[in-house]
């Protein structure tokens, strides 16, 4: 009897560690789909409104953070203690949130989508991988570095075919730097927001994260103009980005990242331009090259990967 229990007994607690991070896994691709709606909806949004990507970007966060405040507004007190608690990193998250969409709308105006998204969303799981390496004072093993590698180059083979080739550059350089400050500020927040997650509710943290996010977009906001025209698709589509893209996802990504580490997370939302791809072959009816089902595969291969082999929060 001693034996059998000296030989089960190191089982039973990795079991719910395992399914915590699997749960976590799940929620952040469900995260990575979700945001993949949002290109199709910003395009709709625009050609009936005229609205800006960044106008469009902070009705998106006010609309989930009126969602959110609405939902908690019982539980007020979780909100205050929460902002007591860690009332710098919230911040820190919240204006990254609103900034990093801002440097990515700019450098799409400037360099195009090519670039725009090769370069934001390449760069972050890259970025938070060698954080989280420096901070654990050791390489990434193959299967992450595998991994990187297979989710990147399908980013690139999936946004070069997508991308329409007539798409407008007038300062590359300028979208360039946008793009990496777009990618940094994701990596940041990201980053930041794993270690709010630790000790903050995914509710109270995507309701203060969501509304300091749409204060520091409301300048520019301004300047672009708001004006919204009341109609049904338009009230529908706002409450889509707002609602479904934002309040829901943001939630699922915050509640992943209690056991998912960042360079992880990052390559989960990945997905967002396979998503975006796929909708928009079966919706706008747009054609699917080649380059396109390659790079899906190599997306969803380093998803795979992920999901076989788990890791600790704080594994590199």
């Amino acid at each position: 009897m001693s034996t059998y229990s000296r030989t089960v007994s190191p089982a039973v607690p990795a079991t719910p560690t395992v399914a915590r991070a699997r749960t976590g896994l799940i929620q952040i691709t469900v995260t990575g789909v979700l945001w993949g709606t949002t290109g199709v909806a910003v395009q709709l949004l625009r050609e009936s409104t005229g609205l800006s990507p960044v106008s469009i970007g902070f009705h998106r966060l006010a609309i989930a953070a009126l969602v959110l405040l609405a939902c908690t507004a019982g539980r007020m007190r979780s909100l205050l203690t929460a902002l007591r608690a860690t009332p710098v990193p919230l911040l820190l998250t919240g204006v990254g949130l609103g900034l990093y969409q801002a440097l990515y709308f700019a450098a799409v105006a400037l360099a195009g989508v090519g670039v725009a998204t090769v370069v934001s969303l390449g760069l972050a799981p890259v970025l938070a991988a060698a954080w989280e390496s420096v901070r654990a004072r050791r390489l990434p093993g193959p299967l992450r570095l595998g991994t990187l590698v297979a989710a990147v180059a399908g980013l690139a083979l999936i946004t070069g075919a997508t991308a329409e080739p007539t798409t407008a550059a007038p300062a590359p350089l300028l979208g360039l730097v946008a793009a990496a400050g777009s990618g940094l500020g994701y990596a940041v927040s990201t980053l930041i927001s794993r270690q709010v997650s630790q000790r903050t509710a995914p509710m109270p943290l995507t309701t203060i994260s969501t509304a300091i996010g749409a204060l520091t977009l409301a300048p520019f906001a301004l300047v672009a103009g708001v004006g919204v025209p009341v109609r049904v698709d338009t009230v529908a589509l706002l409450l889509h980005l707002g609602v479904i893209t934002t309040a829901l996802a943001y939630a699922l990504f915050y509640a992943g990242l209690r056991t998912t580490t960042g360079s992880v997370a990052a390559v989960l939302t990945l997905l967002e331009p396979l998503t975006a791809a796929a909708l928009a072959v079966a919706l706008l009816h747009e054609p699917l090259p080649l380059p396109v089902l390659v790079g899906g595969a190599l997306l969803l291969t380093a998803v795979a990967a992920t999901y076989l082999r788990p890791t600790r929060p704080d594994a590199p």
